[in-house]
This record gives C-alpha cells, structure tokens and sequence, in this order.
C-alpha cells in the first residue's frame, strides 16, 4: 500500500518539478533569446562534428582494406591516429580554435576519447569484414 502512494504521490511530485522547469526554461529563454542562440550555435557545432565523426571511419573502408592487407599493428596505429587527428581538427575548427572553462574542457576530452573508441570499433569491425573476404 505504501509503495503504491509513494509511487503516486512520487509521479505527482515528478510531473510539477517538470512542468515547473520547463515554463521557467520558457520563461528564461523568451526574455534572453541571446541565451537560446548561443545554445543553438553551440548544439550546431556539436551535431556538424557528431556528424562528422560518425562518417569518417567509414568513408576510409579503403583505407581500412589496405592496412588489412599489410597486416601491421603501425600502420593501423598510424590510420587511427590520422583518422583521430582530423576528429580533433575539426573539432577545434568548429569551436573556433578554442575552448574557454574547465567543464569544456572535460566534455571536449571526453567527446574525443569516445570518438577515438568509436573509430577504433568501426575500424575493427571493418578490419574483420576484409579479413573475411581475402
């Protein structure tokens, strides 16, 4: 019975925080639109280099063959420090060579840490599918 009010009363409680939040965002962002279109420039950015990021690795499949065939862990050392790099650049460039505070920095890093893991899955799995056909 008591976990059955709770979960009620919880929802309740849950539903007003939300509403209450999202009006006073509403609120917020009509009387400092300034606010809202530096979210939406960073959000830009953010996409174009998810975007990015995403579509690399597999845009360099021949890239992946070849290293496949020279069966050398440099040269795939090498394809995934390249294919790193231009993650990095191009994330700079987008941020306007630079990033001010800590917290941006902490999200930079980890967005980069995530797309080194991300190229080097893509990169794997592409390596096992031309392992496979040779």
């Amino acid at each position: 019975m008591w976990a059955t009010i709770g979960k009620y009363v919880g929802g309740k409680v849950l539903t007003a925080v939300l509403v209450v939040s999202v009006g006073a965002s509403m609120i917020w962002f009509w009387r400092h639109p300034e606010s809202l279109r530096a979210i939406w420039a960073t959000m830009k950015g953010v996409l174009a280099w998810l975007g990015f990021v995403i579509v690399l690795p597999w845009s360099l499949c021949f890239a992946t063959a070849k290293v496949v065939k020279l069966e050398s862990n440099g040269a795939a050392a090498v394809l995934l420090s390249g294919i790193m790099l231009l993650d990095v650049l191009v994330a700079f460039w987008l941020g306007g060579w630079g990033f001010s505070g800590v917290l941006t920095w902490v999200v930079v890093v980890l967005g980069f840490l995530s797309a080194g893991v991300y190229n080097f899955l893509v990169c794997d799995f592409l390596a096992e599918r031309f392992g496979d056909a040779t």
